[in-house]
């Protein structure tokens, strides 16, 4: 979750309520994954129905942007100005295009119905009030009904669920998995359910509102004082001072409730995250639990273990609302969740929630925020999480190396020490929260991006996320209201212009896409390929790193080699992160591998991205690769 308000805060944010601990998964591996020819730009052709996954890839796509086709992008502008996409807009055409990534799941980011500006009251749905929404079509991260979607994703906001409905079996069909956003930390501060199950009460709706806390109660509470709007400046006015008629500087809410991110004043700071309000787990005010705690040895024990331990203890009402949540999505087809800020609820509720998901679907997709390495393995071994983001860890590390300010060895410091949970830790270079890497901000050019795809989706078994735009170099340029530029609006409506280009008007050929965009395009197609499908991105590493560096050739920190292999499939994959200067450099294998892969003699081995061979020197059990690269290239070779 980014709130660009709230600028000063990190994405390590660690509140008073921030708790506990976690651990190790199984790795997701395909036998049956064939090594491949990726000498071409698609080696499988536009069906790719047969073709197996060795590892996930994400597709994210912020949903109501994806299929805009509008250009207008005024600042603030409404969905009737600036457009809006819909559920309808992932037509099979574009999903066969988001297939040709390598996609194995796609995020469908924003579904749902969150508080929004725009007025449904006349399909029932109370008007929010723009003092506590986040630009003008609202933060994602402010559910308002988890029964429901956006209405503003739907042709028909009276059918809007069924429209999504329609689009989970549009993406099955096309042999994708659906993951959704849920949000336990924190909900809309105007929470109101019309579609709720029976016997499901709406957040709050029974909470004893005189106190600050009690283990039943949905929310913490500011006894005694009512909410107060932030103080606002002139880039944090709402609608960015155009006028509304609630737009007032007021809220009613009595008392007022601790905001999102755990701040416990009736009136919040700005970069706080005011349009939320904080859940309650059976967290006390001073930490300590009102639930019982999940026994250390829980780590290696499996999903029906820990469901069966959580079915014999009594629960916050919170953990069972949220179960429900989960359990309504799964029935309708969704096949998996991404947990916003995940390490700001207990490790408890995630192990309750998480194995009670699992015994109904075991292939689920659970992927959470996270972004203390020392709480990653307490997340995978004791709540059950499937994938956590290398965020802190691995792209902190590989941003470094993209703007000059960093070594690849620390890349391979961090690749060693997630050894062990490394199948987990899911890789990206872009996603919502983070800057577009052709914006000035960031590396100010997509070309740039071109190593770090390659090493961020082939050095490890874990998924890899792309996000849309990026694949044709999206610079997230566009000033559409709340927030700066360098990311994409997660806020505001817009159209997302080489996305536009791209996606031609529901063609999704690149027939508007510049030259540049369009070889961008299909390099990232020919990566993902590799990564999604080639047998040894299920198999072993092996870095060629530190036997390179100082074997008297001009291989340096600029470089990043490695292996990956799993029986006869055997890649070694070199990237050079220079942008202004080629260099021909010597890759030695360490023996280990020489004698792993039984080289006894020169073999020949062939670029999977260009289809040109090279020769793999072996003499005296010594092993070598003589390589020439041009500024920002890569090679992955395979062993013939």
């Amino acid at each position: 979750m980014y709130c660009p308000a709230e600028k000063s805060l990190p994405k390590g944010v660690i509140c008073t309520l921030l708790m506990s601990l976690l651990g190790a998964c199984t790795p997701m591996a395909n036998e049956n994954a064939p090594g491949v020819d990726m000498s071409t730009s698609n080696a499988y052709g536009d069906d790719l129905s047969s073709v197996v996954h060795t590892k996930p890839v994400v597709y994210q796509v912020f949903t109501r942007l994806y299929g805009n086709t509008n250009t207008t992008n005024r600042p603030w502008g409404t969905r009737e100005e600036n457009g809006v996409g819909k559920f309808n807009d992932f037509t099979d055409k574009a999903l066969a295009d988001i297939k040709k990534l390598g996609t194995s799941h796609i995020w469908f980011t924003g579904v749902p119905h969150h508080a929004v500006v725009a007025d449904y009251s006349q399909f029932g749905i109370s008007s929010d009030d723009p003092d506590v929404v986040k630009g003008r079509a609202g933060s994602p991260y402010a559910v308002k009904d988890y029964y429901n979607v956006d209405p503003d994703l739907a042709e028909d906001p009276a059918n809007r669920l069924a429209e999504f409905e329609a689009l989970i079996s549009r993406t099955h069909a096309h042999g994708m998995k659906v993951i959704i956003d849920i949000v336990p930390n924190h909900v809309a501060r105007q929470y109101e359910s019309m579609n709720l199950p029976e016997g499901v009460a709406n957040f709050g709706a029974q909470d004893n509102t005189n106190v600050e806390y009690a283990r039943d109660n949905n929310f913490y509470y500011v006894v005694g004082k009512d909410f107060v709007v932030p103080q606002t400046g002139a880039s944090t006015l709402p609608l960015g001072g155009e006028p509304h008629p609630l737009a007032d500087g007021k809220f009613n809410e009595s008392p007022a409730k601790w905001t999102g991110n755990g701040a416990r004043t009736a009136q919040p700071d700005v970069n706080d995250w005011y349009e939320t309000v904080k859940v309650n787990y059976g967290v006390k005010p001073d930490g300590s639990y009102d639930f019982p705690v999940l026994p250390d040895s829980y780590r290696t024990k499996d999903y029906a273990a820990h469901a069966e331990f959580w079915a014999k203890q009594s629960l916050p009402d919170s953990w069972y609302k949220f179960r429900n949540i989960a359990h309504f999505w799964l029935r309708k087809g969704v096949d998996g969740f991404r947990y916003d800020m995940a390490e700001m609820v207990p490790v408890e509720f995630w192990s309750f929630l998480n194995s009670s998901i699992k015994m109904e679907n075991p292939s689920a997709f659970l992927l959470a925020e996270v972004y203390q390495p020392e709480l990653y393995r307490d997340y995978i071994q004791l709540g059950k999480m499937d994938y956590l983001y290398d965020k802190v860890a691995f792209y902190d590390s590989l941003k470094a190396v993209m703007q000059n300010s960093g070594d690849t060895s620390a890349l391979e410091s961090v690749q060693e020490d997630m050894q062990d949970i490394e199948s987990h830790m899911l890789h990206f270079l872009e996603n919502h929260d983070e800057q577009r890497i052709a914006s000035p901000q960031f590396a100010g050019n997509a070309v740039k991006g071109k190593p770090a795809l390659v090493v961020s989706a082939l050095i490890s078994r874990s998924p890899m996320m792309l996000y849309f735009g990026q694949d044709v170099g999206e610079d997230g340029s566009e000033d559409m209201g709340f927030g700066d530029p360098s990311r994409t609006t997660i806020f505001d409506y817009a159209g997302v212009p080489a996305h536009q280009r791209w996606m031609n008007n529901g063609k999704f050929d690149g027939g508007q896409s510049t030259d540049k965009e369009k070889a961008l395009r299909a390099y990232y197609e020919k990566v993902m390929g590799i990564a999604a499908f080639h047998k040894a991105m299920a198999g072993d590493y092996t870095s060629l790193h530190t036997t390179s560096l100082g074997n008297g050739s001009a291989y340096s920190e600029k470089q990043l080699a490695f292996a990956r292999y799993k029986d006869n499939s055997r890649l070694i994959v070199i990237s050079h992160f220079d942008s202004t200067s080629d260099t021909s450099i010597s890759v030695t294998l360490p023996a280990s591998l020489v004698t792993a892969w039984n080289l006894e003699s020169s073999i020949m081995v062939k670029d999977l991205l260009t289809g040109q061979t090279n020769s793999l020197t072996v003499k005296d059990g010594k092993a070598s690769l003589n390589v020439d690269l041009a500024p920002l290239e890569s090679k992955v070779y395979e062993l013939e």
